[in-house]
């Protein structure tokens, strides 16, 4: 009997015609869709399957995916599979907190929409990310600490993948000292910030102010959360955590590690793209990975699980 988790992809796996195949072809997908248009007064749709340059800029990608992996999701929850555990990456840990019942989709449509206008107001200039390839993520947090000027870890995504963000000077400066440490290579990433930087601070108290209006959930699923690798099921923590994360480093290695500690041995990712799923083979190459990403995947995934 296979032990599940779902997980959800953050930023960046965008793509226009995301979920378009959902749209089209399941009911339930078709609502989540019309909700989040109805709810953020944004034609949805059309930011997620035409072409469109909008897509891309943080503060409309981030209901776009969202709307999108709730879609899959639905989709998906159809078919009776139940996880024992959620988790999502950056952005994706709200899909996760749909799927664990924390959040209620009107909810998360209006609180995922503000998140993407605060991130994106609080954008500095001079800002930048950078890939670390082939260095642990202990050195390099370590390097970060020694660098001049604001540069710290983003995201530890798996063994021989870190990302590190801050300050351009002193991204590039850690990105140096990186190679001299051993690192393969350090790529700077094609992103509008230093997100997951304690210079994003302002957007974490911004959203913190308008989790206010929000009534989080009673947690009928544990899900693991970003900041800490380690489950949440006290719905009191659940804003805190969601505050900390915009400024926090995200441990996405770390909690897949968790989850595999206590028995996953499954991963289901919804959403575009296939990401957490290159992590997931880094991580632990005897784990099961598989992707929602096409109406057509969820009766694959369905029937072999059943097997």
């Amino acid at each position: 009997m296979s032990r599940i988790a779902f997980i959800f992809p953050g930023q960046g796996a965008q793509y226009v015609g995301m979920g378009k195949d959902f749209y089209e072809q399941v009911s339930c997908s078709k609502e989540v869709f019309d909700l989040a248009g109805e709810v953020t007064g944004l034609d949805i749709k059309k930011l997620c399957f035409e072409p469109n340059e909008e897509i891309n800029i943080t503060e409309y990608t981030q209901i776009a995916m969202v709307a999108a992996e709730t879609a899959m999701l639905r989709a998906l929850e159809e078919q009776g599979i139940v996880p024992e555990v959620n988790a999502g990456l950056s952005l994706g840990e709200y899909t996760a907190l749909i799927a664990s019942g924390a959040l209620d989709e009107k909810d998360a449509f209006k609180l995922v929409r503000k998140r993407g206008i605060y991130m994106q107001e609080a954008v500095p200039s001079g800002g930048a990310m950078t890939a670390v390839i082939g260095l642990d993520g202990e050195t390099i947090a370590r390097v970060c600490e020694k660098t001049e000027g604001q540069v710290s870890v983003a995201n530890y995504n798996c063994p021989g993948q870190t990302v590190i963000t801050g300050e351009e000077s002193a991204v590039a400066a850690a990105a140096e000292m990186l190679k001299a440490s051993g690192a393969r290579r350090c790529v700077p990433l094609t992103v509008s910030g230093p997100f997951h930087s304690p210079m994003l601070k302002s957007a974490g108290e911004k959203l913190w102010e308008a989790m206010k209006e929000i009534e989080i959930q009673d947690i009928r699923i544990p899900y693991v959360a970003n900041v800490t690798a380690e489950y949440v099921s006290k719905k009191e923590d659940v804003k805190l955590l969601l505050k900390e994360q915009v400024a926090s480093s995200v441990k996405w290695q770390q909690s897949v590690e968790k989850m595999i500690s206590d028995g996953i041995d499954t991963f289901i990712e919804i959403g575009p793209g296939r990401t957490l799923n290159g992590f997931l083979r880094k991580i632990d190459k005897n784990a099961r990975g598989f992707n929602i990403e096409k109406a057509e995947d969820i009766k694959k995934v369905a029937e072999e699980l059943k097997c």
